[in-house]
C-alpha cells in the first residue's frame, strides 16, 4: 500500500475538539457532538469554503475520515501545504492558535467521470428505481415501470450492473408486456419508451460513467493513513454540479449506503466519518415529499450509527424546517438582506441561533466581514452554546485549486487506485437477455423455399386490394366483371382505363 504524506497531528489544539475561532473566548467544535450535523451558511465569496476545509482538517487531525464535495475546486487545496503571510500570521496571533504550521492533509480525489480522481461506480441495482426515477426526470407513471423491471430482475436473478443491462431489460419488458402485464400490473409501451429516451439524455450527459464495476466500497471512504489521520474524500464536482439531479441523487444515494450498512454505534468519542453536502439546496430543489422525508430519516438515524452530516448552502432556509431542527453545529457568514428574499433568509437564520444578550443577531448578520461568522456549537451535556460573532481561522493548508501536475502526483500515491480505475464487466442482464434472444431465434423453424416463395393468403397490401384472395375479390376481378357486362361499349372501356391507370399509376399504359 502507498504511503501518504506524513503529517504531524496537532497537540496544541486536543485530540477533541476543532478551533474553529475566537469570538470572546475561542470557539470549539467538540469531537464527542461531531456526529450531531451542522450546517455551514452564507452569501458567496463570505468565506464558506474555508470554515469547511477548518473542519476538514480538524476531523483529520482527530483520525475521523471526511467526505467532501469539491464544487468550486478549491476544496482540493486540503491536499497541498498552505504558505504563510503576513496577514495569515496576523489573524494566527489574534486567535491564539498555538504551534501553527502549514500542512498538507491526506487526501484521495474522486471524480464521477473518472478524469480527475479515482471514478466513482455503483451499480443500477443498487441506486434503485426511485433514485434512478429521480435522476432520470421521469413521472409517476415511468417510475411505475422502473419498478416493475426492477421487480421482475430480482425474480429472474438478472444483474443490473449498468445502463446496457437496464436498456436489455426495458426491451424485454416491452417486447413481452402481455405476459407481464399479467403477473406485474399493467405495462405501458409508451411508458418504457419515454424513459428509454430519458436514458439517450443521461448517456449524452456522461451519467453513464456513474453505472457499472467495480462499485465504491464504504470502506474506503473510512481509511486512515499510517499516522492515524483521517483521510479526506474530496469529490470533483465542477462538471457534476452542471447536472444538479445527477449531482445531488449521487449524495443522497451514498447517505443512504451509509445508513442502510453501517452499524448502530450511538455515541462515541468522536464520528466514524463526517459527510459535507455542499450546495445543500439542491437536494431538496423540487424533491417529492417521499424524498424529503427520506432524506430527514437517514438524517435523523445516521448520527447514532456515528456518521456526521454537514450542509452547506447560502441559506438557512434552503434545508427544510424538519431537518434544519436537527442541526446542531452552525456557522452563519454574512448574509446581505438587498430582497426580501434576503431579508427572510436573515430572519430565519436569527431565529435559530441561542440568543446572545450582547448580539443583535439580525443586524450582526449584514455587517459581517469576510472570515467572520457567527458560531454556535453543542457543548457540555449537547447544549447549544449562546452564538458568538467569532473570527475564524485560518487553514494549515493551501487556500486554492491544485494543478494538475498536483493532482496526479496525490493519485499516484493512492493507495485505491488499482482497485477501480479499470473497468470491469462481467456477465449480466445484457449478455443473459440476448443469449435468450438468440436461442429463441434459432428454435424458430425456417420455412422451406416453395413457403417463402408462395404468396400469403392475406397476399398483402396492394396485393391483395388488386388482385384478391381466397377470402375476398380484389378490384381487378371486380373489374373484369364489370368489363366483361360492358363489353362492346367504348363507355365501358374507358372507365376500365380510367379506374386501372389511376391505381397502377406508370405500371401500364392502354393503347
Amino acid at each position: 500500500m502507498a504511503k501518504f504524506q506524513k503529517c504531524r497531528v496537532d497537540r496544541g489544539s486536543g485530540m477533541n475538539q476543532i478551533l474553529i475561532g475566537k469570538g470572546e473566548r475561542p470557539v470549539h467544535l467538540l469531537a464527542k457532538y461531531g456526529n450531531r450535523h451542522g450546517l455551514v451558511a452564507g452569501a458567496t465569496g463570505t468565506g464558506k469554503t474555508i470554515s469547511l476545509m477548518i473542519m476538514a482538517e480538524g476531523f483529520s487531525r482527530m483520525g475521523v475520515p471526511v467526505f467532501i464535495a469539491d464544487v468550486k475546486g478549491d476544496v482540493a487545496g486540503l491536499a497541498m501545504a498552505g504558505i504563510s503571510n503576513e496577514k495569515i500570521q496576523q489573524r494566527v496571533k489574534q486567535i491564539g492558535i498555538e504551534d501553527y504550521t502549514n500542512e498538507a492533509n491526506p487526501v484521495l480525489f474522486w471524480d464521477l467521470y473518472g478524469k480527475n480522481g479515482h471514478p466513482v461506480r455503483t451499480t443500477i441495482s443498487e441506486i434503485g428505481p426511485s433514485l434512478l426515477g429521480r435522476i432520470l426526470e421521469i413521472n409517476d407513471t415511468q417510475a411505475g415501470m422502473l419498478e416493475i423491471a426492477f421487480k421482475l430482475a430480482d425474480d429472474q436473478g438478472l444483474l443490473l450492473l449498468d445502463l446496457d443491462d437496464l436498456r436489455a431489460l426495458l426491451s424485454f419488458v416491452a417486447d413481452n408486456r402481455k405476459e407481464i402485464s399479467t403477473q406485474y400490473g399493467l405495462v405501458s409501451s409508451q411508458s418504457i419508451a419515454a424513459i428509454q429516451r430519458a436514458l439517450l439524455t443521461l448517456e449524452r450527459e456522461d451519467g453513464e460513467a456513474l453505472f457499472g464495476e467495480p462499485a465504491l466500497e464504504l470502506n474506503d471512504l473510512m481509511r486512515t493513513d499510517l499516522s492515524g489521520r483521517g483521510i479526506i474524500s474530496i469529490l470533483t464536482a465542477d462538471q457534476l454540479i452542471l447536472k444538479p439531479r445527477l449531482y445531488s441523487t449521487f449524495l443522497l444515494w451514498l447517505l443512504s449506503e451509509l445508513f442502510e450498512n453501517l452499524p448502530e454505534v450511538g455515541d462515541l468519542d468522536k464520528p466514524k466519518l463526517v459527510f459535507f453536502f455542499d450546495e445543500a439546496h439542491l437536494l431538496f430543489d423540487d424533491a417529492p415529499p417521499t424524498l424529503r422525508q427520506r432524506v430527514e430519516q437517514v438524517v435523523r438515524i445516521i448520527r447514532s450509527k456515528g456518521v456526521g452530516v454537514y450542509f452547506c448552502s447560502q441559506f438557512p432556509d434552503d434545508v427544510p424546517n424538519e431537518i434544519l431542527g436537527q442541526l446542531g453545529n452552525r456557522i452563519q457568514h454574512a448574509l446581505r438582506a438587498y430582497t426580501p428574499r434576503d431579508q427572510k433568509a436573515v430572519q430565519t437564520a436569527a431565529e435559530t441561533f441561542v440568543a446572545n444578550p450582547k448580539l443583535n443577531v439580525a443586524k450582526v448578520i449584514s455587517q459581517l466581514a469576510v472570515g467572520e461568522a457567527l458560531v454556535s456549537t453543542l457543548q457540555d451535556k449537547g447544549v447549544p452554546m449562546p452564538v458568538e460573532r467569532t473570527i475564524i481561522c485560518p487553514p494549515r493548508c493551501r487556500m486554492g485549486a491544485v494543478t494538475p501536475e498536483e493532482r496526479s502526483m496525490v493519485r499516484a500515491r493512492s493507495p485505491v487506485g488499482g482497485k477501480y480505475d479499470s473497468p470491469v464487466n462481467r456477465e449480466s442482464a445484457y449478455e443473459i437477455l440476448n443469449q435468450k434472444t438468440k436461442e429463441k431465434e434459432a428454435e424458430q423453424p425456417v420455412p422451406s423455399q416453395k413457403e417463402a416463395e408462395k404468396p400469403s393468403e392475406g397476399g398483402g397490401g396492394l396485393g391483395d386490394l388488386l388482385w384478391g384472395s381466397k377470402r375476398r375479390e380484389g378490384m381487378v376481378q371486380a373489374l373484369a366483371k364489370q368489363a366483361a357486362r360492358t363489353v362492346g361499349s367504348q363507355i365501358g372501356r374507358q372507365i376500365i382505363r380510367g379506374v386501372l391507370g389511376g391505381i397502377l399509376g406508370g405500371f401500364g399504359r392502354s393503347k
